[in-house]
């Protein structure tokens, strides 16, 4: 029961952390507020809950990282695969390595595999806190492309650091071409996996479609199933399971592309997820937000571990690793960019122009940590294999959930100021994209539209010609507004057509409103059915929300 209650809380708490961040008279990133509600749930009300991360890979990971793979712009993330691969896969080790070094020397104690245990956690970004600081800051389309590429990839990198270190703290051997072949099986198995689940789901729900017909009930069911299915199958082979949850996700946004799933479930699946893409990932940061004040009070024994017995050193540590993360990303960031502009100057494609500091130093801020992280150092064993306390456990926890919050305040804080006035070019590339799909678009649909006129005229009698005419016309009506639209020329005045188009909307959204209004009141009269009724109004709403996009 006490589960229960714990879950309701947290459900209550995603839900206020939503109005919180509203109402607020500040600016706050949405992941602060739930941690800061978790931190009151556990400390206040003492309803807190234990964090069992094995639970939390496999119920939250699998679907957010497939909702983000599926969602994430491909033709973005090809375009710049070689500077997200270098930023996840590139930069994990390098900031292992870096990081490492620098905090076995600040803290001796600490043995250098355990400080390479806490470097790789440390290392992967999350995407999840990446888009909640986003969407509070102006970040480029494409920067933020390559940091929500970068946060899908390089957890699997870190989390395969990560085990590699512990296993070396626990057997007290490490093999460099062991880990080289093992990590290379972890990725592109996990990878591969992730592929295949989604494309023999897809291949058999779409064979007994045609066999037995659609059931949308289950159709929505098998879409979130999909990923937890290859998280386990990839985690069975010792593959990466965050890596196939990742896959699948983009393999079904080109599963997607063939059109074969009609416009009504795509609706309802698109709420089904937006709904639990709000709920998982505010309840990962309120999980995150109870573990907190356990944490803090191990901090005392925790100073004891480090040889100091002041509790400012704790806070010393967390800045010190903090700067240094930022740092070896800034130096990772610049190098990487001016190798390419060198190799591009090589091969003698245009030169073009460095990015402007700012964005590169935004870049560097912008690698914020996140629940994947806490959950991943939760995994640390307590005991070694002859029986002794894990060494440092404790505070290998503290620093890094402190981690955590000190780059989701620092990167709040920071993006903003380090982004504003910042003048960007301007990109017509997506509105020029977006006019020729509509006019390529109503041109096919005019055709057929006139292919279906001429097959149902024919062999029919003048009168119901006539009608299919008419309906013809009416339709194609709807798809000449936008050919007119694009053929007005130059000399057609911008503003006008855009006031034109809002006139358009607010008219249109008039008529939709009175329409359904005059539905809801024929229902409570009793004039028409709950069930016509509500099927009326769910086209009207469908109408809307195309109309709103």
């Amino acid at each position: 029961m006490h589960t229960i209650e714990v879950v309701l809380a947290m459900l209550v708490a995603v839900v206020a952390s939503g109005y919180l961040v509203r109402v607020l008279p500040f600016s706050l990133p949405l992941p602060l507020v739930q941690i800061g509600l978790g931190a009151v749930i556990a400390g206040v009300f003492n309803r807190g809950h234990a964090l069992e991360p094995e639970v939390f890979f496999l119920l939250f990971l699998p679907p957010l990282l497939f909702l983000d793979g599926w969602r994430i712009p491909k033709q973005g993330l090809f375009r710049d695969k070689g500077a997200i691969l270098e930023l996840a896969f590139g930069l994990v080790v390098f900031t292992v390595i870096g990081a490492g070094l620098l905090i076995h020397w600040m803290i001796p104690v600490m043995p250098l595999a355990v400080c390479f245990a806490l470097a790789a956690i440390v290392s992967p970004t999350d995407p999840v806190a990446v888009g909640a600081i986003a969407s509070k800051a102006p970040i480029p389309k494409r920067l933020m492309h390559i940091l929500e590429g970068e946060s899908l990839l390089n957890d699997a990198s870190g989390l395969v650091c990560f085990r590699f270190a512990v296993a070396a703290v626990m057997t007290g051997t490490f093999s460099l071409a062991t880990a080289s072949l093992t990590f290379l099986w972890v990725a592109v198995a996990g990878l591969a996996v992730g592929v295949a689940v989604t494309l023999g789901v897809s291949t058999f729900q779409r064979w007994l479609w045609r066999r037995f017909g659609e059931e949308p009930g289950a159709a929505m069911l098998v879409n979130l199933l999909i990923p937890f299915a290859a998280y386990l199958l990839a985690e069975e082979i010792n593959a990466s399971g965050i890596l196939a949850a990742v896959a699948a996700g983009i393999s079904m946004s080109y599963v997607e592309m063939t059109g074969r799933v009609s416009g009504s479930m795509r609706v309802q699946r698109a709420g089904v997820w937006n709904m639990l893409q709000f709920s998982f990932n505010g309840i990962m940061f309120v999980l995150l937000g109870e573990q907190l004040p356990g944490i803090v009070e191990r901090a005392t024994t925790t100073m004891n571990e480090s040889g100091h017995q002041s509790a400012w050193w704790l806070l010393v540590y967390v800045l010190v690793i903090n700067a240094t993360l930022i740092t070896l990303r800034l130096l990772w960031v610049w190098l990487s960019l001016r190798w390419n502009l060198l190799r591009a100057r090589r091969r003698g494609l245009e030169r073009g122009e460095a990015p402007n500091w700012r964005i590169v130093v935004a870049t560097s801020v912008a690698g914020v940590r996140g629940a994947i992280t806490l959950a991943g150092v939760l995994t640390l064993p307590l005991f070694l294999p002859d029986g002794s306390p894990f060494p440092a456990r404790d505070l290998v926890i503290f620093l890094a959930a402190a981690v955590i919050l000190f780059s989701l305040v620092g990167a709040s804080v920071a993006l903003p100021q380090l982004l504003k006035g910042l003048q960007l070019p301007a990109d017509s590339g997506e509105r020029k994209e977006e006019d020729l799909a509509r006019r390529l678009s109503s041109k096919a649909a005019l055709a057929g539209v006139e292919r279906m006129r001429q097959q149902m005229v024919m062999n029919q009698n003048t009168e119901n010609v006539q009608l299919y005419n008419d309906a013809a016309s009416r339709v194609s009506l709807l798809y000449q507004r936008h050919l007119e639209k694009d053929s007005d020329g130059p000399d057609v005045d911008p503003e006008k057509v855009q006031r034109m188009e809002l006139g358009y909307r607010q008219l249109r959204s008039a008529g939709l409103n009175a329409e359904r209004e005059e539905l809801f009141r024929l229902t409570r009269r009793g004039v028409i059915s709950d069930e016509i009724s509500r099927r009326l109004i769910r086209n009207l709403d469908l109408l809307e929300s195309r109309k709103r996009e």
